[in-house]
């Protein structure tokens, strides 16, 4: 008997959950025909709205972050949108009700709505949003956290309204500046700041060195045991490589090879003879033809293309000529690819010349300036195979 009426409750169950699909599919066939008989009227192709009372929209409330190049807290013309920063939203008494990452835009979108299940801002209240700032970085707009209220708007697209929009987060990574001595010779670097030196060190012969720089400083000199290197800094992580005696003049004509020239479309392989140069396992792809992919937006600094390791594959450029590598910005093209270690080698003729391990980030590229005098051939690899996306590579010749 047990048995029987085990059945039996499963069996009305089922009968149930059948007479409800039915339900659900004879309304949803009458809206169907509802909204067939509107869309045939021509009375109501630009009919003015009168029931302002309705809210059954969904709209993505966002929260914008960009790279602030000039670090002065403003999202101007130079700065950049920043893809892969994480944004936590929170309800008013601080508990956690989801994330959401920027997409190439810098925006990481809430969908809101009072009338959507899926929605993640569906009531009024104080919601805070919070951008997770990566580890040494700073935000200049001293806003990472803002709370923004919400009141019901019967009559808009969602139902819900803010006075405002979360204002522009800019984010900006510590400056450092890295290389190496080789044995046998010593050097005096000075950082400088609008013709004034900020500090002076001596680089012993074969250390190391990593420090972190002022944000007024925009240019290193490094002079004695035979060096002659100026070297212009940018917005980003510089690294030296092996400093060598072998170094380009400070008044050597400099060329920047951007990847923009080489495509209008979203992708293509870099062909023999652009800029002057062979090319292997390099391609040039607009920074949004690959969804997910921070570091090739991060890693743009100029216009829209950037050039990476086809496949995380070993990659060169060369030429029969000899050249000068003055730098390039290197990055990791995926957050998930995050302190890839890549290799940097340079040879003249058979010779090798110089070779660099480097940190690689898919937040921001390092400005790798080893600035040779003298190479007919660059290899660029990973450890782990991961791509790395390169943009302004500069060179003399």
């Amino acid at each position: 008997m047990h048995d029987l009426g085990l059945v039996g409750i499963l069996l009305a169950a089922a009968v149930i959950a059948a007479v409800a699909a039915g339900v659900l599919w004879l309304l949803r066939k009458a809206r169907v025909r509802r909204r067939a008989r509107r869309r045939a009227d021509p009375a109501n192709d630009y009919a003015v709205r009168t029931d302002w009372e309705r809210s059954d929209g969904t709209v993505n409330y966002s929260s914008f972050v960009y790279f602030d190049v000039d670090r002065d807290g403003k999202y101007g013309v130079g700065d950049r949108p920043m893809a892969g920063i994480m944004v936590r939203l929170f309800d008013e008494k601080g508990a956690f009700v989801a994330s959401s990452k920027t997409n190439i835009g810098g925006f990481a979108n809430f969908a809101m709505s009072t009338s959507s299940g899926k929605a993640v801002i569906r009531a009024p209240g104080t919601y805070r949003f919070a951008v997770s700032v990566p580890p040494g970085w700073r935000s200049p707009s001293a806003n990472e956290a803002q709370s923004m209220q919400f009141r019901l708007a019967p009559g808009s697209p969602t139902g819900l309204v803010s006075p405002d929009l979360p204002k522009p987060v800019g984010l900006t990574p510590g400056r450092s500046l890295a290389g190496r001595m080789a044995a046998g010779d010593t050097a005096t670097l000075s950082v400088m700041a609008n013709g004034l030196v900020l500090e002076s060190r001596v680089l012993a012969q074969g250390s190391t060195f990593r420090f972190d720089l002022a944000d007024e400083a925009d240019m290193v000199v490094i002079a004695g045991g035979g060096f002659d290197r100026r070297l212009a800094l940018s917005p980003y992580p510089t690294d030296l490589g092996l400093l060598s005696p072998q170094t380009l003049s400070s008044e050597a004509p400099l060329r920047t090879i951007g990847f923009d020239d080489i495509t209008r479309r979203g992708f293509r392989k870099i062909p023999s003879g652009h800029a002057g140069l062979e090319w292997r396992n390099l391609n040039a792809m607009a920074q949004d033809h690959t969804k997910g992919g921070e570091g090739y937006v991060n890693g743009n600094v100029s216009g829209d293309h950037v050039a990476y390791t086809s496949s995380g594959y070993p990659a060169e450029f060369w030429s029969e000529t000899p050249f000068g590598f003055h730098s390039v910005l290197l990055s990791a093209a995926w957050l998930k690819s995050e302190g890839e270690t890549a290799l940097v080698e340079s040879w003249l003729g058979e010779r090798l010349v110089a070779s660099d391990q480097v940190a690689l980030s898919a937040l921001t590229p390092l400005h790798y300036a080893p600035m040779l005098k003298a190479v007919t051939r660059v290899r660029l690899s990973t450890k782990h195979y991961w791509q790395m996306a390169l943009d302004d590579l500069v060179l003399t010749g």
